[in-house]
């Protein structure tokens, strides 16, 4: 429980039951010394009716007519309230004491237990109990004296509380927001957000350690720039070298299969009637050259689909989608592809075509999808591609195949984000790229 409390409840929880034992144990010493000091404090009167007393059972033994020397006494004591005499009744009573609450609340002076305060003294005629000499004090200002001690007590107790949690409140505000700002700086770095500081203030530890964080954020920074320009630098390169295996598919593959191609429609043309075996052969040489050709311009369109400049992006994706359509006639493909994917150019143009290529090929080959939609827009300056199925999804130990984790690469050089889920029996692939800071790089890399 304590670990879930705020640094506030903390510090305040403390203080209440602080001031809660305070009242407590204020409540117990009134309990157990106030009767004491008062029946001290009453002490000296105490002694003097008792002394009354003693001098009284002296006159009483010595008198002839002891009867009228107590009534004499008696009617010396006239009104007074504080030494009275009480006749033999046959029981002991206790004294009363005279106690006016006044503005004292009835639960305090019952925690005085001012009954015990009181003394009686007996008064013998002839051996025999003729009454008692009470002496029952008036102790209501005695009470009031200690109700405002234990009320000034109980409001400088009060007023230290409020204080220290006045106190505690500004020293944990104080501390609070840099400690907050402190863990929204380091949220947003693990985040990847490493362009807004943290605001360096409040006590020398918390500041100090706001500037390491900031200090490790510009690094981090630029690890994340010389990074991601690595990563640019990877993908050009696999690039240049698709290319090049391309060209050199192109050149020499292609001129080969021609070739052989050539060569057996020509043998077929020589070849005399009679011999149909060697007429198959031929038919069946030249229907192998023909599927090497079209497996061939498959790889070359896969290394390097050099119409995206002639085309543009946007009509590139939909030649890509018909041949999909052509391929896969049970499979409903449906499409939403902006014309403003033709601004983009260079390697985000070409990664925008690849991550539909993959995820419409892992659909093809993995999904065993009824439906397909692709969708590639700009949004806030952002290009989003979505490639969405109905399929069977992907194994929970297994997210990220070869071919994604390529195009995890390509994205993370160019500053987007790459994502795949399953959601409401559907399963998306989604990738969020930026284009003016891809623009600028291009530029960038242009200009060097």
């Amino acid at each position: 429980m304590w670990t879930r409390l705020s640094l506030r409840a903390r510090l305040f929880l403390p203080l209440g039951v602080m001031f809660v034992a305070a009242l407590l144990f204020g409540s117990v010493a009134l309990y157990f010394f106030a009767p004491a000091q008062l029946a001290e404090e009453n002490a000296p009167e105490t002694r003097s009716a008792g002394q009354v007393a003693a001098a009284l059972n002296g006159a009483l033994e010595a008198s002839p007519d002891p009867g009228a020397t107590l009534d004499a006494f008696v009617r010396a004591l006239g009104t007074s309230e504080e030494i009275q005499f009480r006749p033999a009744d046959g029981t002991q009573s206790p004294v009363p004491v005279r106690a006016s609450p006044g503005p004292v609340p009835a639960w305090f002076v019952g925690l005085l237990k001012t009954e015990d305060i009181g003394a009686a003294f007996p008064i013998m005629i002839k051996g025999e109990r003729a009454g008692d000499i009470v002496y029952a004090p008036d102790i209501s200002a005695d009470i009031f004296e200690k109700w405002v001690s234990f009320l000034g007590v109980t409001l400088a107790g009060t007023i230290m509380m409020l204080l220290t949690a006045l106190i505690a409140t500004v020293a944990a505000g104080g501390a609070l927001t840099p400690l907050r700002n402190l863990g929204d700086g380091l949220t947003r770095m693990r985040m990847g957000d490493y362009e807004q500081l943290i605001a360096v203030s409040g006590p020398p530890e918390i500041r100090h350690s706001s500037e390491e964080a900031n200090a490790l954020a510009q690094t981090l920074g630029r690890l994340s720039l010389d990074n991601r320009g690595l990563l640019r630098r990877i993908v050009s390169l696999q690039d240049d070298e698709r290319r090049d295996v391309a060209r050199e598919l192109h050149d020499e593959l292609g001129p080969l299969l021609f070739g052989i191609r050539a060569n057996t429609i020509a043998m077929m043309e020589t070849v005399p009637a009679d011999h149909a075996a060697l007429t198959t052969a031929a038919e069946n040489i030249l229907g192998s050259v023909e599927a090497l050709q079209q497996a061939n311009r498959r790889i070359l369109d896969r290394l390097r689909p050099l119409y995206i400049q002639e085309l543009g992006l946007s009509n590139s994706i939909g030649t890509l989608l018909q041949t999909v359509r052509a391929q896969a006639p049970d499979l409903k493909v449906t499409a939403e592809i902006s014309a403003a994917l033709d601004a983009s150019d260079g390697p985000l143009s070409l990664t925008v075509y690849r991550m539909i290529q993959e995820g419409v090929t892992n659909v093809l080959r993995h999904a065993n999808a009824s439906a397909m939609d692709i969708k590639a827009i700009v949004a806030g300056g952002q290009l989003v591609v979505e490639i969405s199925d109905d399929g069977i999804g992907f194994p929970a130990d297994e997210r990220f195949g070869r071919g994604l984790t390529g195009m995890q690469e390509r994205v993370r050089a160019l500053s987007g984000t790459l994502e795949l889920t399953r959601e409401h029996g559907r399963t998306a692939v989604r990738c969020r790229l930026p284009m003016a800071e891809n623009r600028e790089s291009e530029a960038t890399g242009r200009e060097a």
